[in-house]
């Protein structure tokens, strides 16, 4: 939670490995956008997100290169551009529109992804230059103020759009924002980090290379998690046993990597993750990192593991997140 010079950070970002220091740049970065400048209404969430998203992956950029920031980007868009199937098309607009609802039921990543790609548009087709201080002037502007998208919208078109004629239009910057989706033109962030990591897990499958000489040491946590999330889904239980012998992936201190593996191991019934994945799910209680795993089980015959897991773990849950299993389970 990102108060006002004191950001509150969940314990599952403290790895070890200083590998999700991302967050850390997020809740710094929600100190311009969110708390200096905050979004009016819910439907304008991604004022807060989508410019938070943006800063972080320059904060990123800054400290460890352009090579990492453009991972994580591709990272984050691939993912949007799943989410995106998988939803109702007006809520992939970024004004959503709540229409009485609980924002809690609406919200997924798209204030954040799509928000954040929108920023990078502009920034691609001005130039950083121009655009860092449209983005500086837009914070000093409206420090302490809560702001609607329509006066966004307003203040794009006089200070951006107009200032430099013929680059981007207001019809263009009107699409991105409410209207569902992706432009045809959106960028598409790519990284040959992903390629390299699908070249050695194919090596790896097809018995080419031994996991011993996979250069797991210099792998971000994103190159992990794009590892084991491409795994075949059906992955042979002594192939598990191999890598979770290797790499000590049930008992990872990184939450993120460790549900990736869990969710994977679920899946294709691994049981030595069990009584870690009890651990983890009474552990912890960030949804991101266990609604998942409890969906999962109980579409794969686990559901009264899990349901007794979840009678022991849900005091120590947040009201949201125990609204959302009693749901799986109801």
């Amino acid at each position: 939670m990102e108060n006002p010079r004191l950001s509150f950070i969940t314990p599952t970002v403290v790895a070890g490995d200083k590998s999700l220091v991302n967050l850390i740049a997020h809740e710094l970065a929600h100190s311009w956008s969110g708390n200096l400048v905050t979004n009016a209404t819910w439907e304008d969430l991604w004022l807060n997100e989508g410019f938070t998203s943006y800063v972080e992956n320059r904060i990123m950029e800054e400290v460890f290169g352009r090579e990492r920031a453009v991972m994580e980007q591709a990272l984050d868009a691939a993912g949007l551009r799943a989410l995106l199937k998988t939803i109702a098309a007006p809520d992939t607009r970024l004004n959503l529109k709540l229409n009485g609802r609980d924002p809690d039921d609406a919200f997924s990543s798209v204030p954040y992804t799509k928000g954040q790609l929108f920023l990078i548009y502009l920034e691609e087709q001005f130039g950083r230059e121009k655009f860092d201080v449209f983005v500086k002037e837009y914070f000093k502007t409206y420090a302490f103020k809560s702001v609607t998208t329509a006066e966004f919208v307003e203040y794009l078109k006089k200070n951006l759009l107009e200032k430099y004629p013929g680059v981007v239009s207001l019809e263009k910057a009107k699409e991105w924002i409410f209207e569902p989706g992706l432009p045809s033109d959106a960028p598409n962030p790519t990284s040959d980090a992903f390629d390299k990591v699908d070249a050695h897990t194919q090596a790896w499958l097809t018995g080419k290379q031994d996991l011993n000489s996979l250069p797991t040491d210099s792998w971000s946590v994103h190159e992990w998690l794009h590892f084991i999330n491409n795994l075949p889904r059906d992955l042979a239980l002594t192939r598990m046993s191999e890598l979770d012998k290797a790499f000590n992936l049930t008992q990872s201190t990184n939450a993120e990597r460790a549900f990736a593996w869990y969710m994977l191991a679920v899946g294709n019934g691994y049981e030595a993750i069990y009584p870690a994945l009890d651990k983890h799910l009474t552990g912890i209680g960030r949804r991101k990192l266990i609604v998942p795993l409890y969906k999962a089980l109980v579409k794969h015959g686990k559901r009264d593991w899990a349901y007794q897991v979840y009678q022991n773990a849900r005091p120590g849950y947040h009201p949201l997140a125990q609204g959302t299993i009693d749901a799986i389970f109801e």
